[in-house]
């Protein structure tokens, strides 16, 4: 295949003279406005071949990835080549989207650059699409794949607001030799190609590939992951690159069952190493090495509150598992088609400051007592951003009542039964500007008289002034029913995953709130979390897991 392309690619050297040879050159505007630092596409076109191609790579100086393609008319070849880098480069032969094109020819006439034009229009994917050709040159060509055999397409227009155009033709007298012409080009099938050259566009930090999380005894740790708490957390070390300004960063993660039929609380987390102590103190040593918050109500919680020498894990997602999926898909109900996997993806683009450039450790917690566990994947994209915006250079940890190590004793986030609730205070040492909290909360435990099932007002206080209250709380969970095939079923007709929660539901991912606090002085300050929450029942309690970081320039 490889050899194919590369006989292809020197056919079209050989066939590059022709009675009518042009070079036109074309630009973007949108909304009427020319678009500012623009790469203009260039088009070669004659009797026998056209090449589109951009202007930065016909003048080697490529920007990857770049994408280029050429049409020979008589072999009816159709060549994509993009160079994904300095070192590869990769083509596909699609000899069919061209043929596969169809337009409405319109009545309608213009003149671009002193030549005659036509209209026609097409749609697709619901863009209407008009197109400018002229057959006045007696060659074809465009700056797309559209419209390559109407004639010369010189304007194209995209639902009225878009439009690319041509600004100049010049004749020549052959088109210039095909460029990086020594490079070896690996040729693919159309859809690996579209694959290829899409995962080219951002870089793919592999965290967990198909890690199981499960309790068991057995679970130990190896050269790359580190296991805690009976298996239930996993731990690597990865290095992130340098991240460009205003970068768009998500982080993946599918979860399926491989024995377990709850639904659990998942966490994917960052340990912060910027003080004497860490979590990672905790998970190697003990709960009982983490600093101890006291609220009067006479437990102590582990971990949770930053402090002068230890700073909370902080969370990049929370997200919670299915009532058994995959792992119990066997079970049958009518017209019901249970999926295979979950899927949760979340923007974290507002903790870049925090990993930007660090070696750092990242974990993911499930809670559970099963054996099969769940089987997990976590990795972390990274999207350039053409005239992106910076986002908070200061990412302060300032708590997490979530019980990470909740099967190695760290306890439950019981701490919202005392007035006092959740009291934090810090020291900014340099002044904050446009200071918010990044705060997510899920309130759990207590069965149907409980939290999970109760709405309850969250309310938080800045320096001991109220800044923001609210009631989370969920009413769309029946929406993930097809990922629940073990979720129980009630005599009213509705399954268990069906029920509105305290700002969760089974088989998807929990968004932070951003709670604006302004500008904050340097010195110390306080946060203070309080929620009503709701007494004991026999043995069951009820729970809330809050995390909060701050983050400001």
């Amino acid at each position: 295949m490889n050899y194919y392309i590369l006989i292809l690619l020197a056919f079209f050297s050989l066939q590059s003279n022709g009675q009518n040879t042009y070079k036109i050159t074309y630009l973007k505007s949108s909304n009427g406005k020319l678009i500012e630092n623009q790469d203009p596409t260039i088009v070669y076109s004659n009797d026998f071949l056209t090449r589109v191609i951009s202007k930065s790579i016909d003048e080697n100086k490529i920007v990857y990835p770049s994408e280029y393609f050429n049409l020979n008319r008589k072999l009816n070849t159709f060549i994509q080549i993009a160079a994904l880098n300095s070192e590869k480069t990769i083509a596909t032969n699609d000899s069919t989207s061209l043929a596969k094109q169809s337009f409405e020819l319109l009545n309608e006439t213009k003149k671009i650059l002193g030549y005659n034009c036509k209209k026609a229009k097409t749609i697709i994917n619901s863009n209407t699409i008009e197109l400018w050709y002229t057959n006045d040159l007696k060659i074809k060509g465009g700056p797309t794949q559209l419209g390559q055999n109407l004639g010369l397409v010189l304007e194209m227009v995209r639902n009225g607001n878009f439009v690319i155009s041509a600004t100049k033709v010049e004749k020549l007298k052959k088109i210039p030799e095909f460029p990086n012409k020594d490079t070896f080009i690996n040729s693919f099938d159309l859809l690996t190609y579209r694959d290829l050259l899409w995962k080219s566009r951002f870089t793919t930090l592999s965290v967990f590939k198909d890690v199981i999380i499960n309790f068991s005894d057995a679970s130990k740790s190896n050269d790359s992951i580190l296991r805690f708490a009976n298996g239930t957390v996993i731990l690597r070390k990865i290095k992130i690159p340098a991240i460009a300004k205003g970068s768009q960063v998500f982080i993946d993660v599918t979860e399926q069952s491989n024995g377990d039929a709850y639904d659990r609380t998942g966490s994917v987390f960052m340990i912060p190493m910027d003080k004497k102590r860490s979590f990672l103190d905790g998970l190697q040593n003990g709960v009982k090495s983490l600093p101890i918050y006291e609220n009067g109500n006479g437990k102590h919680y582990q971990g949770i509150i930053s402090t002068d020498d230890y700073s909370p894990i902080i969370e990049l997602m929370r997200f919670f598992t299915p009532f058994g999926i995959k792992q119990y898909n066997t079970i049958q109900l009518k017209d019901k088609t249970w999926e295979e996997r979950v899927n949760y993806r979340q923007d974290i683009s507002e903790l870049t400051a925090a990993i930007d450039n660090k070696e750092i450790y990242i974990g993911t917690f499930i809670g559970n007592y099963d054996k099969g566990g769940h089987k997990v994947s976590v990795n972390i994209t990274i999207h350039p951003e053409e005239n992106g915006v910076a986002k908070a250079s200061n990412v302060i940890p300032i708590f997490n009542s979530t019980n990470v190590m909740e099967m190695a004793g760290q306890e439950y986030g019981t701490l919202f039964n005392s007035d006092k609730g959740l009291l934090v205070k810090f020291t900014l040492a340099k002044d904050l500007k446009n200071a918010k909290l990044r705060y997510i909360t899920t309130g759990h435990g207590g069965w149907e008289n409980g939290d999970e099932f109760v709405p309850k007002k969250n309310t938080l206080f800045l320096d001991e002034k109220e800044v923001f209250h609210f009631t989370p709380w969920r009413e769309d969970c029946g929406s993930y029913r097809l990922y629940n095939p073990a979720s129980g079923n009630f005599p009213n007709g509705l399954s268990s995953s069906d029920y509105s929660r305290s700002n969760w539901c089974p088989g998807m991912v929990t968004n932070p709130v951003y709670i604006e606090l302004g500008d904050l002085k340097a010195g110390t300050h306080s946060i203070q979390v309080k929620i009503p929450q709701g007494a004991n029942e026999g043995t069951s309690f009820s729970s809330w897991n809050v995390s909060g970081v701050l983050l400001g320039e």
